[in-house]
């Protein structure tokens, strides 16, 4: 019997990123949801990852116009540790990702087979462009992770929605992290933002950002572009090193008990502690609040 060779394509990115954090960027499901799209107008709402032999990933993609959305999944047929990894899709399809360091950089490559429903420029086309995002995003992160956090509300999306970004009800949840803290402006898509705390001197300060996406009861983007340093923007030089372009996230997912809130938060080491312990709390007066 006549076996049909499978059609290779070969997509490939020079990441300027040890192997390490490359490696934690492209396993971590809170740094997946990160970059795993193609183009603007999609996004990934959720991923879980089982990384070992035998162990299962999936990732949620969806256009973020509502009009389509499907998991893309697999199961790991070979891990090796910081090198490469290999594993099937549903349909039989392989994929082997390789990642070589060069020093301070790592060159990934990713070999699969084809599928037959659309050209090989139109899927290595796909598939590049989501490894650029991945590079773009592994580049950005090299002195910072993304941390994850998540909460069951029993509560419809719109109204833990609302009040999480409402006026009056965010001043509330976010206690958690300054009794002080609020906010001034607009969640629309493209919006300035100030996140503001006063201390005890009377001071404004906080976070200069922008709403990058904005999907009404699905999912919030917000970049952080600089800081408030007593009433005064600042979005150049030391103060805000390596925090600008960091983002955080709100994922709304409507489920049979209520709804999944998902939040993924750019972070550095010094303030990794305190966001992992006050989102922790914040997330249960939101729920609190939404469940009252």
């Amino acid at each position: 019997m006549e076996t049909m060779t499978k059609t290779k394509i070969t997509v490939q990115a020079l990441v300027n990123a040890p192997v390490k954090k490359v490696w934690e960027a492209w396993t971590t499901p809170a740094a997946i949801m990160q970059w795993n799209f193609a183009s603007d107008d999609w996004y990934c709402p959720g991923a879980a990852n089982d990384l070992r032999v035998g162990g299962k990933f999936t990732s949620r993609m969806e256009a973020k116009d509502g009009s389509f959305g499907f998991d893309f999944e697999g199961i790991y047929d070979e891990v090796v540790d910081l090198k490469k990894i290999t594993y099937r899709m549903p349909d039989g399809r392989q994929a082997t990702t390789t990642f070589t360091g060069k020093g301070e950089k790592t060159e990934v490559t990713t070999i699969f087979d084809a599928e037959t429903e659309n050209s090989v420029e139109l899927q290595q086309g796909g598939w590049q462009a989501i490894l650029n995002n991945f590079k773009a995003y592994a580049e950005r992160m090299v002195n910072m992770e993304t941390l994850y956090f998540e909460i069951e509300i029993e509560a419809p999306a719109s109204k833990v929605a609302d009040i999480m970004l409402g006026e009056k009800t965010f001043t509330e949840w976010t206690a958690e992290f300054n009794p002080t803290s609020t906010f001034r402006g607009s969640w629309q898509k493209g919006s300035k933002v100030l996140f503001i705390g006063v201390d005890d001197k009377g001071n404004e300060g906080g976070m200069v950002s922008r709403i990058k996406e904005h999907l009404p009861n699905k999912h919030v983007s917000i970049q952080h572009l600089g800081v408030l340093d007593k009433g005064k923007e600042v979005t150049e030089g030391p103060a805000v090193a390596g925090w600008a372009g960091a983002l955080e996230n709100y994922y709304f997912l409507e489920t049979k008990g209520g709804t999944k809130l998902s939040v993924t938060l750019d972070s550095n080491a010094e303030f990794k502690e305190y966001f992992s312990e006050s989102w922790l709390r914040a997330l249960k007066k939101l729920k609190q609040i939404c469940e009252a």
